[in-house]
């Protein structure tokens, strides 16, 4: 147990690298779940899922193994390579979709076979035998397995077959002269994995059954093929199992590699590099976008629009004119404008002197948005996720817009509650105009004063009583200047206090405007912006993934 803990370490550690590679295509598949094709996804989900078990298991042993069809001598080339009769040969292989594993080694090999699903009956251990000839010592560390054929009507060999495959650290595919071109094993095997040229080889076994002047022209075809699958480079070795013919240059090739101790390393990097290509041609290569700050303006504009953040802030203004000039204007004409409703009233946003909602629902009487502000909702919407789309594979871009639009039918009541919510700044008047509204009063006092002085002088007249002295300032009579002053000093106030009204109504609009906005920009930020910038992120991830399995 030691040893396979050191092993494993040594494996872990020499691949650190790889390691990193493997973490970055699992955060790419995780990343990129549910918004590609799920079949890519899930296949580099179990490479990352494989190589990751595979990083934690003896880095001391090399898996082996060799495929072939039904007559091609794989077992007898197994045979051959091991020094022993392991496997049955012809008609007499056993019918079992078990695979035949022989071990160079076995400590620290046990865990590693049971991560294959090599049964203990079907697993042999080479230094267990009486011989320790030198091609024992060249072999140490490997697992050489036996595989059922490929093309076998068993359909449990199929599946052991395919499964083994993926697993194996090395393959050697084995041939033979009748059906080395069988489409079955090009398009089912060698061309898919071209990018695992690293940790093939491919045997022409019963090179013996043909004519001697053929056989440099056959090996040439096989490797004209091999090529067009995509596999240029891989060795191809003419063997004879029957006869020993290139068994011990082929023993060399694969004794050779596994010194090297890079199969294991070669075959996680093919894996992880080919899974991450695809996924990445799911993904896409572009860069990651950011959000166009034009585009969300306008976005946030047609948000305000749908709201009715025009109306309220006209409300505003009409609201903080009524009240203001109420407050400021004549007191004999601003009791008349009680009669007419306050504007922010009707929009049920009339507001108390905290400064919040009286009504104390989030329900406003705003005129619900027209199909054109909606339209040019989805218009915006629209043209946001396409801006940011652009570049994306046709699958993400369509997240994108699914995750743009997946929030918006909570978007009338959050924009409703949005501007009940916001204090609108209308609760109280200006300072100066309660000062202004305490000197109307006084000016309309002395107005009263200056007409009960002249009633009771008209009536003392109209009795024949003696007038009694009254009193004058600049030529004029005191009583008379008290009135009309008062009502002329008042109405002059009131006019020019429509000035100071109209100014503070439209600096309370803006306020108001730029208050409901932000607000606004909140429920756009949260309804469209937040799951477009999820979606942003997430492709950041899968694009970083990617960018570290790839390099």
């Amino acid at each position: 147990m030691t040893s396979l803990l050191e092993g494993a370490k040594k494996l872990v550690t020499r691949s650190s690298d790889v390691g990193a590679r493997v973490d970055g295509l699992e955060r790419a598949a995780e990343g990129a779940r549910g918004r590609v094709d799920d079949a890519v996804v899930d296949e580099a989900a179990a490479v990352a899922a494989r190589a990751s078990s595979r990083l934690k298991l003896s880095a001391d042993h090399t898996v082996v193994a060799l495929a072939g069809a039904t007559g091609s001598g794989k077992s007898s080339t197994f045979n051959a390579l091991s020094g022993i009769e392991l496997a049955a040969v012809g008609v007499r292989r056993p019918t079992t979709s078990w695979a035949t594993a022989c071990v160079w080694g076995k400590q620290g090999a046990e865990e590693l076979l049971e991560w294959l699903g090599i049964p203990a009956r079907h697993q042999v251990t080479r230094d267990s035998m009486l011989s320790k000839a030198d091609e024992d010592v060249e072999l140490r560390g490997v697992v050489l397995l036996d595989l059922p054929d490929h093309d076998s009507t068993e359909v449990s060999h199929h599946l052991e077959v395919e499964r083994l495959v993926q697993l194996a650290d090395m393959l050697v595919w084995v041939l033979d002269p009748q059906k080395y071109a069988d489409a079955a094993i090009h398009d089912r095997f060698l061309k898919p994995l071209a990018g695992h040229r690293d940790v093939m080889l491919v045997v022409l076994n019963h090179i013996d059954t043909v004519p001697e002047d053929r056989r440099v022209s056959m090996v040439e075809d096989v490797r004209r093929l091999l090529d067009a699958d995509g596999l240029a480079g891989v060795p191809v070795v003419p063997v004879s199992a029957r006869h020993g013919w290139g068994v011990d240059e082929l023993r060399g090739m694969i004794a050779a590699r596994v010194a090297e101790k890079k199969s294991t390393r070669s075959r996680l990097e093919a894996d992880v590099r080919t899974a991450a290509q695809r996924l990445e041609e799911a993904v896409g290569s572009g860069k990651v976008p950011t959000l166009s700050k034009e585009r969300v303006a306008a976005l946030d504009d047609a948000f305000a629009d749908a709201a009715g953040v025009p109306t309220v802030v006209k409300a505003v203004s009409d609201s903080t004119r009524m009240r203001a000039n109420r407050a400021t204007g004549w007191p004999v004409t601003a009791w008349f404008s009680r009669l007419k409703p306050d504007p922010l009233k009707r929009l049920h946003l009339d507001l108390g002197a905290a400064g919040k909602q009286l009504t104390g629902t989030a329900r406003t009487s705003v005129p619900k948005a027209t199909g054109v502000q909606r339209a040019r909702v989805d218009t915006e919407v629209r043209a946001l996720a396409d801006q940011v789309g652009e570049g994306m594979a046709p699958s993400w871009a369509s997240a994108v817009r699914a995750a743009s639009v997946s929030r918006l039918p909570d978007l009338g009541d959050r924009l409703d509650r949005a501007v009940a919510d916001t204090d609108l700044g209308a609760a109280r008047i200006p300072a100066w105009a309660g000062a202004v509204r305490v000197l109307q009063y006084v000016l309309i006092l002395s107005a009263l004063v200056g007409a009960g002085w002249l009633a009771l002088l008209a009536v003392g007249s109209y009795a024949r009583l003696p007038e009694p002295p009254t009193p004058e300032v600049g030529g004029f009579a005191l009583p008379t200047l008290l009135l009309v002053g008062g009502i002329l000093l008042g109405l002059l106030l009131a006019l020019v206090c429509r000035w100071l009204v109209a100014a503070t109504a439209r600096k309370r609009a803006r306020a108001a405007d730029r208050r409901l906005r932000d607000a606004i920009s909140e429920v756009s930020g949260e309804l469209v912006v937040a799951p477009i910038q999820a979606e942003l992120a997430s492709y950041a991830a899968v694009r970083d993934g990617l960018t570290t399995a790839l390099r």
